[in-house]
């Protein structure tokens, strides 16, 4: 039995979608697991010339012969998974993956939609709810899927929030004093109606009970079975370590742990065997504010966005784009304890006179070599850059590692030997067979 956990090592949109789907395809894979993170994360496929955007939904979701969870780490906001569920059927039919969703979920409810305008403006987040809800669940407030069992105990835990959240709001506009017609973007009086929230959600649980593909359980017990059957079992986890609420690049992180820890805590289940495999694009990106000491914003910077189509998938924010730093990904190694890695949209460097890769800080005259968290000593870093030679030809329909430009190679083999890991899956192209198997 081989448990695998892929998880992204820089700031999120490192391919994790694409390299889930790689790994889905294989029989012994029957479930796909998501364990964190809420519809402000984002992952992309491409199937021939489809594609598919998952923000909520496991990427496992095109194979009718698997099984998907949402753990309870996810946080779900039930009109967007009832919309992604309509798209994905749409297109594919009733031919997609089995959905278990954990009855311990929170739900996304209104007021922290209006919660996050108020206030999310300030460190880039998506506006979704996201940051407000798991500050609801850690604080006790929330409302999780155990709570629609009935629609008097809904109603109930809606009535009691509403007036509390209510109060909040009105402090919170006064505090950050908003103008009137930012007020009125805000459509409160629609948004916080008691009747009205009640209804729409009984509706949209209702049609989400109601699909025959669709079951709302114990999570938990469900994984637990499967490792009994010594069934393997392949997890997901959206966003990134530099992302993560304990370990990421704090204040401008997301409100989950998409690192290892976030696993056990996101499914209430601990694998006896796990492989984990980050993911890491061969340059770096990150969306919204906070410190990116190897942020390109020329026209090296501008090329990597054009290139490389870096907009998000879930806001469509331009990616802010950099050279590829090995600090980081050392960091990542040591919290999440990698076995190996996946490096995507490598062809994106194709044609590149040199490229740059960061081994190194100089902070207050020491060189350090693992990335360091604390925004104001990332102010005083200098980058220490190692500089390699680019290549020309073309990669995308290289299939053999010993096929790449000698560049190219170099390039890849510095990375694993600076990291002391392999690099098993490179990515070289945006089509769902563009990768080499480096083995």
């Amino acid at each position: 039995m081989a448990n695998t956990l892929v998880l992204g090592t820089q700031w999120g949109d490192e391919g994790k979608g694409k390299i889930v789907d790689l790994l889905a395809r294989k029989k012994k894979f029957k479930t796909v697991v998501r364990y964190q993170g809420g519809s402000n994360a984002g992952h992309t496929v491409v199937v021939g010339k489809e594609k598919y955007a998952f923000h909520l939904l496991p990427s496992g979701m095109l194979y009718p012969s698997k099984t998907c969870l949402i753990g309870n780490g996810v946080i779900i906001n039930p009109k967007v998974l009832l919309a992604e569920i309509d798209l994905l059927e749409s297109r594919v039919g009733l031919k997609h993956a089995k959905l278990l969703i954990s009855e311990k979920t929170h739900l996304i409810m209104p007021w922290h939609l209006v919660r996050d305008s108020i206030s999310g403006g300030r460190i880039g987040t998506t506006g979704r709810g996201i940051g407000p809800t798991y500050s609801d669940y850690v604080g006790r407030r929330g409302i999780r899927l155990i709570d629609t069992r009935s629609k008097k105990r809904f109603s109930q835990r809606v009535k009691e929030e509403l007036v509390w959240n209510k109060k909040l709001i009105k402090l919170m506009l006064e505090y950050y004093q908003l103008t009137k017609s930012q007020r009125d973007k805000l459509r409160l009086r629609t948004q916080l109606n008691n009747k009205k929230i009640i209804n729409d959600y009984w509706l949209w649980l209702g049609r989400l009970k109601k699909n025959s593909l669709i079951e709302i359980g114990d999570v938990s017990l469900f994984l637990d079975q499967l490792q009994e059957q010594k069934k393997d079992i392949l997890f997901e986890g959206a966003q990134a370590t530099l992302l993560d609420i304990a370990h990421g690049t704090y204040p401008f992180v997301t409100s989950s742990n998409p690192t290892l820890g976030g696993l056990y805590l996101g499914t209430g289940f601990r694998p006896r065997k796990l492989k984990i495999l980050g993911v890491a694009k061969a340059y770096t990106t990150r969306v919204g504010a906070g410190p990116f000491p190897t942020e390109l914003v020329g026209k090296i910077g501008q090329r990597l966005r054009k290139v490389g189509h870096e907009y998000g998938t879930t806001t469509g924010r331009p990616r802010r784009c950099g050279w590829l730093d090995l600090t980081i990904l050392k960091y990542a190694k040591i919290i999440n304890g990698l076995d190996a890695l996946a490096l995507t949209k490598l062809d994106v460097l194709t044609g590149l006179s040199f490229l740059k890769v960061a081994v190194g800080y100089k902070i207050n005259g020491q060189i350090v070599d693992v990335f360091d968290v604390d925004g104001e000593r990332l102010k005083k870093a200098k980058v220490v850059y190692k500089v390699f030679p680019g290549w020309k030809k073309e990669i995308t329909t290289i299939k053999r590692f010993d096929q790449l430009p000698t560049n190219c190679q170099k390039y890849v083999n510095f990375i694993e030997s600076f990291l002391g890991i392999p690099i098993k899956i490179i990515s070289n192209g945006a089509q769902r067979g563009a990768f080499i198997n480096h083995d």
